[in-house]
């Protein structure tokens, strides 16, 4: 009897470890299978990745060639506000001298008005 009831405890024994073993064998297809998908995921981020990298090394580029035009037009701007300023007062001064044309042209009419015998002022 006991020979029996120790091949009846084997065989439990053999059936548990058997279940183990089928429980190992589905959590390693599991871990395979998340393992898969994992590098999978991997993969296409990583591709993602190289196509960012490529558009921000273009922008980088882009921006520089921004920069330097925004710098020639800077040099540009103050070449003219350079003009401007010339100009300017270029105005001012003939400004003040058709002022002193038209104080001159005011003074010689009063004077020829004031002598009224000498010269005539003929109104256009």
């Amino acid at each position: 009897m006991q020979k029996d009831h120790l091949e009846i405890l084997l065989e439990d024994i053999r059936d548990k470890f058997d279940l183990v073993l089928e429980g190992h064998a589905a959590l390693d297809k599991k871990i395979d299978l998340r393992f898969d998908q994992l590098n999978e995921k991997i993969e296409i981020n990583t591709v993602k990745i190289d196509a960012l990298h490529q558009k921000v090394k273009e922008n980088s580029q882009k921006i520089d060639v921004l920069d330097k035009k925004v710098e020639q037009n800077s040099r540009k701007i103050d070449a003219l506000d350079k003009k401007v300023e010339q100009n300017s007062r270029k105005i001012d001064a003939l400004d003040k001298k058709v002022d002193a044309v038209a104080a001159d042209l005011k003074a010689h009419r009063q004077d020829t008005e004031a002598h009224p015998g000498k010269l005539k002022v003929k109104k256009a």
